[in-house]
C-alpha cells in the first residue's frame, strides 16, 4: 500500500489543528450587552467606536475608521484620496480581486505590475516603471501578512507625488521595523473576513496617521456627513460603509486574542521556514530582515515541480489536505481573470481611457504566474498550534517529496 493518505496510507497528522474562528465567554457577553442596550446602529452605540479607537492604538496609528467589510475599505480610501475616472492605481498583479476592483469602482484603471519572486509582494522597481502623469496611487498588498517594502515604495511615492496605500488584509499585528503596519503610508486598510485572522464573520478597517486623509474617509462612510455638524448635512461623496454595533462588539473581543496568536503564528512560521528549507525544492516565502513580525494569514511556500515528479499545484494541495494539512489555493494572477480578458473592466472606464489597447494586460507577468502555479497556502489556523503540529507538517511534506512519483 502507498505511504501517502491520498493513496490509502495513514496521514501524517495525529492531532488536531486548533478550530478557527475562536471565540468563548467575551464575545457572548459583548454580543449580549448590544442585545439589551437597544444601540445596534454604531451611531447609537459606543463597541464600534471603543474597537476603531484599540485596533488603530493596537497598529499604533492616529485613526481607524470601520466599515463593512475589507473590499470597501479600499474603496472609502481611495474616494478619500480623490480618485477619479481617468486617474491610474497601480496594483501588484498577485493579489485578491478586490485591490483591483476598487480602483475601477472609483472609475480609475488598475494598472498591474509583477511581484517578486521572492515574497510575492509588490515589485517596487516595476511600480515605479509604471508611474505616469495619470498615476495617483501605489497599494502595497502583505501577501500571506508578509510585509511588501515598505521604505523602497515610500521613498518611491514621495518622488513622484502620489499616495502609498496598504492593502494589509493578511497582515493583521505584521511589522515592519518594529511598527505595526497601516498607517505606513498615507492609509492602509484590514478585513476581518471569516478566514482573517481575526474575524466577525464581515467587516473591515481604515488606518491613518493624515489627519486629512482620515477626514475625508471617514466623511465618505458616512454618507458624506462631517464629525459635529448636522446629522442632514452632506459635504462630499459618500455611502453607506458603517459597521454595526454587533461586529465593532465581536471585533473588540477578537482583538484581546490579536497579539499572542500573531506572535505564535510568527514563531511557528519561523520554525517552518528552518524545517522546510531542508526539503529539496520548497523555499519558504522570503521575510525581510526589515519584517520583524509576520502576521501569517497563510504560509506560504515554492515548491520546484521537479523535485516533485513534475506534479501540479492541485495534486500538491490534495496530497497535502490527505496528510491532515489544511491549505487554500492562490489567488490567479488578476491578468488572466475573465474581468480583464474580456475587455468587461473598461465598462468602469470612461473617456480616452476606455477606448485605450491598454498593453500591460499581455505582459507576462512571470513572477505572478509562477507564484499561482508553483506555490502552496498553508491556512492561518495551522500556525496556531505547537511545535509538534509544525514538525507533523513537515514529515507531511517529506513525505510527499519522498513519494511525488505516486502521484503522477
Amino acid at each position: 500500500m502507498s505511504k501517502l493518505a491520498i493513496q490509502g496510507g495513514a496521514p501524517a497528522k495525529t492531532k488536531a489543528f486548533p478550530a478557527w474562528p475562536q471565540h468563548d465567554e467575551l464575545e457572548r457577553r459583548a454580543l449580549l450587552e448590544v442585545l439589551e442596550s437597544g444601540n445596534w446602529w454604531r451611531s447609537e452605540g459606543d463597541k464600534t467606536a471603543a474597537f476603531e479607537r484599540a485596533f488603530a492604538d493596537y497598529h499604533q496609528a492616529n485613526h481607524g475608521i470601520a466599515v463593512t467589510n475589507g473590499t470597501h475599505a479600499i474603496e472609502v480610501a481611495l474616494a478619500a484620496l480623490d480618485i477619479r475616472p481617468g486617474d491610474e492605481v497601480i496594483v501588484p498583479n498577485a493579489t485578491f480581486v478586490a485591490t483591483a476592483s476598487a480602483a475601477l469602482f472609483a472609475g480609475a484603471l488598475p494598472r498591474l505590475v509583477d511581484v517578486r519572486a521572492d515574497n510575492f509582494c509588490i515589485d517596487p522597481e516595476l511600480a515605479e516603471a509604471a508611474i505616469n502623469e495619470r498615476s495617483k496611487a501605489i497599494i502595497a498588498v502583505h501577501l500571506g501578512g508578509c510585509p511588501a517594502d515598505i521604505d523602497a515604495l515610500k521613498s518611491i511615492a514621495n518622488k513622484h507625488g502620489i499616495a502609498l496605500l496598504e492593502d494589509a488584509a493578511h497582515a493583521h499585528g505584521s511589522e515592519w521595523r518594529g511598527r505595526k503596519v497601516g498607517a505606513l503610508g498615507r492609509g492602509g486598510t484590514f478585513s476581518f473576513q471569516a478566514s482573517k485572522t481575526m474575524t466577525a464573520g464581515e467587516g473591515g478597517i481604515i488606518l491613518s496617521d493624515d489627519d486629512g486623509f482620515e477626514r475625508m474617509a471617514r466623511s465618505v462612510h458616512d454618507c458624506g456627513r462631517l464629525p459635529g455638524e448636522w446629522f442632514y448635512s452632506h459635504y462630499h461623496y459618500g455611502s453607506n460603509y458603517r459597521l454595526s454595533e454587533w461586529q465593532g462588539a465581536v471585533l473588540l473581543a477578537q482583538l484581546t486574542r490579536l497579539d499572542e496568536q500573531t506572535a505564535r503564528r510568527n514563531t511557528n512560521g519561523r520554525l517552518l521556514d528552518h524545517l522546510l528549507s531542508q526539503i529539496a525544492g520548497i523555499k519558504p516565502q522570503r521575510l525581510d530582515s526589515r519584517a520583524t513580525r509576520n502576521g501569517h494569514y497563510a504560509y506560504i511556500f515554492h515548491f520546484e515541480p521537479r523535485h516533485f515528479a513534475d506534479i501540479t499545484r492541485p495534486q500538491f494541495e490534495a496530497a497535502l489536505q490527505a496528510e491532515g494539512i489544511p491549505t487554500q489555493p492562490p489567488y490567479p494572477p488578476l491578468h488572466q481573470l475573465d474581468l480583464f480578458q474580456s475587455g468587461a473592466y473598461k465598462h468602469r472606464l470612461s473617456g480616452a481611457q476606455a477606448a485605450e489597447d491598454h498593453a500591460f494586460l499581455r505582459a507576462p507577468f512571470p513572477n505572478s504566474v509562477r507564484e499561482f502555479e508553483e506555490t502552496i497556502w498553508i491556512t492561518q489556523r495551522a500556525l496556531l498550534g505547537d511545535e509538534q503540529d509544525m514538525r507533523e507538517v513537515a514529515a507531511a511534506l517529506q513525505k510527499i517529496s519522498e513519494n511525488a512519483a505516486e502521484l503522477t
